[in-house]
């Protein structure tokens, strides 16, 4: 009823991960890397360079020209000033101490729609702390071992030797290299057998962000989505609603502060229980998003009971000056 009228508004800072129908397409140019190499090629640089070389970021020739005729050599930075979004320029053969911001708005109307687009991409990278983390065989072979994908396929083999299956392992494991807020997937079981599905199923169940699901695998989709809009005859139907997830998460919080109150009752017949612990949330991942090990847990829970703040930092990996979501009680480590 409202066709034309609709409007998309993608946040500045929104991390979107997307695994393509045909996920091989991801990787038919690295058959002959690892997929070590393959993900140090595409996030070498703090970004996400495979996205930045799609249709929807690469800059056009005409706005390549619109570029250059404002002698623009580089966006610097961007600030939230008065409710609007502004970037600071760098013009060619200007000395940067007379850089000038413009508006989100202004520097569309000029033609700079991909730039923008690169812009914030490379900044919400940054914000994920891709900038930190290292791009090291070793902390990308521990990623993909979170995947299923061990070191003698991931570190020595070559992507080309690897099984569909594996193949989609390794483009959901380079999806989430970003840590990304939305995680988008076209048919994500193709070439995935019952057991690994049934792994895809789970993860997704427990990682924190959000997933938009393209599937006709209903037993699947409705294993990890709650929410779904059914297209057909040209209309779309919405059935069910999404915070089920949200209501999981509130339920076991208060059998948390069930069994906290089971103790302090043990603490009052003489037991000893630190009240420190209570503030902080157990550690089941790192800030990259990859499991602790079990030595890890055993160092945080100590940590958590001393309440060393700065320790549990260490042990989840959590970069300075970043506060890592769903630990904000940790802060960001400067305080």
């Amino acid at each position: 009823s409202n066709m034309g009228m609709c409007k998309l508004f993608i946040h500045h800072n929104l991390r979107v991960a997307y695994v393509a129908q045909h996920a091989f397409h991801h990787v038919e140019q690295h058959i002959e890397d690892s997929p070590v190499h393959y993900i140090q090629w595409r996030f070498k640089d703090a970004y996400d360079k495979e996205k930045l070389l799609t249709e929807a970021y690469v800059i056009t020739p005409e706005e390549q020209r619109a570029i250059d005729d404002f002698s623009l050599e580089a966006i610097w930075s961007r600030r939230l000033r008065a409710g609007k979004i502004e970037y600071e320029i760098k013009k060619k053969n200007v000395p940067e101490r007379d850089n000038k911001y413009y508006t989100k708005d202004e520097l569309l109307a000029m033609g700079f729609e991909k730039l923008l687009k690169q812009t914030d991409e490379k900044i919400a990278a940054k914000e994920a702390g891709l900038d930190l983390r290292p791009v090291t065989t070793s902390e990308i072979q521990k990623h993909l071992d979170d995947f299923g994908l061990a070191q003698e396929f991931g570190t020595y083999g070559k992507i080309r030797g690897l099984s569909g299956g594996q193949k989609v392992k390794l483009v959901l494991a380079a999806a989430m290299w970003t840590n990304p807020h939305l995680l988008v997937l076209d048919e994500p079981t193709n070439y995935l057998d019952r057991e690994a599905l049934g792994a895809l199923s789970a993860a997704l169940n427990e990682w924190g962000g959000s997933v938009l699901m393209i599937s006709h695998n209903k037993e699947f989709y409705s294993s990890v989505c709650k929410e779904e809009w059914i297209v057909a005859d040209g209309k779309v139907t919405v059935q069910g609603v999404s915070n089920e997830r949200a209501m999981k998460a509130v339920a076991r919080k208060k059998k948390y502060e069930k069994e906290l109150e089971g103790e302090e009752i043990l603490d009052k017949a003489g037991g000893n229980m630190n009240a420190n612990g209570d503030k902080y949330k157990d550690a089941t991942t790192n800030f990259w998003g990859a499991t602790v090990s079990k030595k890890e847990a055993r160092a945080y829970e100590k940590a958590k009971k001393k309440g060393d703040v700065t320790r549990m930092r260490e042990i989840l990996q959590v970069p300075m000056g970043k506060v890592m979501p769903g630990y904000e009680e940790l802060g960001n480590g400067k305080a």
